[in-house]
This record gives C-alpha cells, sequence and structure tokens, in this order.
C-alpha cells in the first residue's frame, strides 16, 4: 500500500488545537478514525487513514502513551478513551510540562545573570537619580513581583508617599505578600503612622523597630532598590541591585531585623476598648516614646501616663511590658 495518504495527513495544519497539546494531524485523524469505527482493527483503520498498518501500529503505540487509547482487555482491543477525559488529560499534563519548563527557565536565568556578572560586573546595579527615575524603578519592581516584597520605612521622606501606597494595596490585591519593618521615629508622624495602619488592614504583616538601619526594598529576594544618597532639597539617587550575593545579603538584614521587630498589630475588636484605648494600645505597641504618644493623642504626659496605668489595672499587669503580652493575647495589638 503506498503512504500518500498518510503523508498528506501527516501535514498539521498551523490552527489545529490538538497540536497544541502534543498530537500530530495524523494521530489525530486515527483517533477518529477508532472512534468512528472502534471495531474495525489495525487493518481496518490502515484503509481507514490510507496509511500502511504499520505506521498504524506506531501511531496506537503513541496514542496509548497520549492516554487516547486503552490497552486490549478480555472484551476485544484497542479502544478509544471518552475524548472529553482523553483530552483534559493532556491539557494537564501539558501544563505540568509548562510549569516544569518554566521553573527551568528560572534556573537557567540564574546561571545567565551570573555569567554576565562575571563578563561585565557594572551590571550589578544600576542608578537611577531624581523622583521620576526612582519611581519608574519602583513602579517596575512591584509590577514584576511574584512572591514576595519586603521594605524597612524609615525618615527622611521626601517623595510623596501615595504612589508608593498605591503599589503596595495593588500587590496586597494580587495575593502578593507584603512586609515592612517601620521605624518608631518615623511613626511618630502621623502621616506616616496612618499610612502603616492602613498597609495593615489591606494584609500586609508589619512589625516595628526603634530604627531601621536603611531604606530598603527587597522584590522575591533577587532584585533590591536602597538610596544612596539624600538631602532636604529633594535631590536624591538610588541603586537597583539585581540578583547577586549582594540581594541575598540584603534579604538576609532583613530576617535579622523582622525576627527582632515588634508586630503591629490591628486595631482591638469594637467593644473590648474605646476609640481613644484602642489608638493607645497601637502606638505603645509600636514602640513609641510617651511624648511622642502623648502628641498624637494630644494629652499631656500626665493624663497618658494615668491612662496607661489604668489599661494596666484592668489587665492586671503590673508593668508595661504586662500590659503588652495581655493587650496582645486580646488580640487588642
Amino acid at each position: 500500500m503506498v503512504d500518500r495518504g498518510y503523508d498528506t495527513a501527516d501535514q498539521t495544519p498551523a490552527a489545529s488545537p490538538w497540536a497544541a497539546v502534543g498530537v500530530s494531524a495524523f494521530d489525530e485523524l486515527l483517533y477518529q478514525a477508532v472512534l468512528n469505527q472502534p471495531d474495525a482493527g489495525t487493518v481496518g483503520w490502515a484503509l481507514l487513514t490510507g496509511a500502511s498498518p504499520a505506521r498504524v501500529r506506531e501511531a496506537c503505540d503513541r496514542l496509548l502513551t497520549l492516554g487516547l487509547l486503552q490497552p486490549p482487555d478480555s472484551m476485544g482491543g484497542l479502544r478509544a478513551v471518552d475524548p472529553r477525559v482523553a483530552i483534559r488529560g493532556l491539557i494537564r499534563r501539558r501544563e505540568t510540562e509548562s510549569e516544569l519548563l518554566a521553573a527551568t527557565a528560572e534556573e537557567l536565568a540564574t546561571a545567565y545573570e551570573a555569567g554576565l556578572l562575571r563578563e561585565e560586573p557594572s551590571r550589578l546595579v544600576e542608578v537611577a537619580s531624581g523622583e521620576g527615575a526612582i519611581a519608574a524603578r519602583l513602579e517596575e519592581m512591584y509590577a514584576r513581583a511574584e512572591h514576595e516584597v519586603c521594605l524597612f520605612d524609615t525618615p527622611p521622606y521626601l517623595a510623596p508617599a501615595a504612589p508608593q501606597v498605591n503599589l503596595q494595596a495593588d500587590l496586597l490585591s494580587r495575593g502578593i505578600v507584603s512586609r515592612g519593618i517601620y521605624a518608631a521615629t518615623g511613626l511618630e508622624d502621623p502621616k506616616v503612622l496612618s499610612r502603616a495602619f492602613r498597609m495593615v488592614e489591606l494584609g500586609e504583616q508589619a512589625r516595628v523597630l526603634p530604627s531601621v538601619p536603611l531604606k530598603l526594598l527587597v522584590v522575591d529576594g533577587c532584585r533590591a532598590l536602597l538610596p544612596l544618597t539624600a538631602s532636604a532639597a529633594g535631590g536624591y539617587c538610588a541603586v537597583v541591585v539585581w540578583h547577586s550575593a549582594v540581594t541575598e545579603a540584603l534579604q538576609k538584614l532583613f530576617e535579622l531585623a523582622w525576627q527582632q521587630a515588634t508586630p503591629l498589630g490591628q486595631a482591638a475588636e469594637e467593644g473590648d476598648l474605646s476609640e481613644s484605648e484602642r489608638t493607645l494600645t497601637r502606638l505603645l505597641a509600636a514602640g513609641m516614646k510617651d511624648e511622642a504618644v502623648a502628641r498624637h493623642l494630644g494629652v499631656s504626659l500626665r493624663t497618658l501616663r494615668r491612662r496607661v496605668s489604668e489599661l494596666q489595672e484592668r489587665l492586671g499587669a503590673a508593668s508595661r511590658f504586662q500590659l503588652g503580652m495581655r493587650a496582645s493575647q486580646r488580640g487588642w495589638v
């Protein structure tokens, strides 16, 4: 028998949906023949497809491997698998293969970047000068985030906060983890404190330290943005660091600080505390000094200390440390 019919069928049209799951035009043709004439057998299917029996047997082996045919049993020969089941299985297999390929691409990209750095170390960093250039880099880094963003937040605040807040809010809406460590000195500014609490409400995991070493943004542990210089006049520049030992070290620095920092919690549940008491517990949990807390609340130091004493008495706490612990246990901070 001449294989002319087989050769013609083997030319897979570009638009064939079967090609997307690795099925050739001839294998598709044979599968349809098996569906239409399940009892024809190898010889019958060869006649239907215009191919030799040897070609049909080879294609049957491929269809068995792909899960489109089921092997012979006591009831008879080869049978087609229900297309709804078989095709879904092919799609799942292709998705798994795509995920593995994507993971391989990440591994190869790491080797590729390392090779570029060895060849030209200057590729490790990129300097961005001015508010516009830094804002563009921030937007790009947030957009490329896939898993987690970590940041140190500390004064001075030279650029408007709104753009970064919007970027973080969009990030959290995409299900990306965001962790922030705030300097307690920065939270003395009511606007910064309000922004921090807003981010917590949106889902950010926030903690506080008396001070943090520098402003820092680390994305997925492999890209970092940090300032080089700053001035009160507003002229400043930052550096973007690409995946390297430097970004790994910056991520480790963040993790060490995270372990030492105090959680900046949500507000207490309604009914547990008054509005002023909820604010007080959150400010105390942020590690702020009495003077700063009193300024935020608009009260004197004497009044503040009286309110703290009342909270301690209410919780049976002998010290501020116990007050913080028991407020945390009740979910007040």
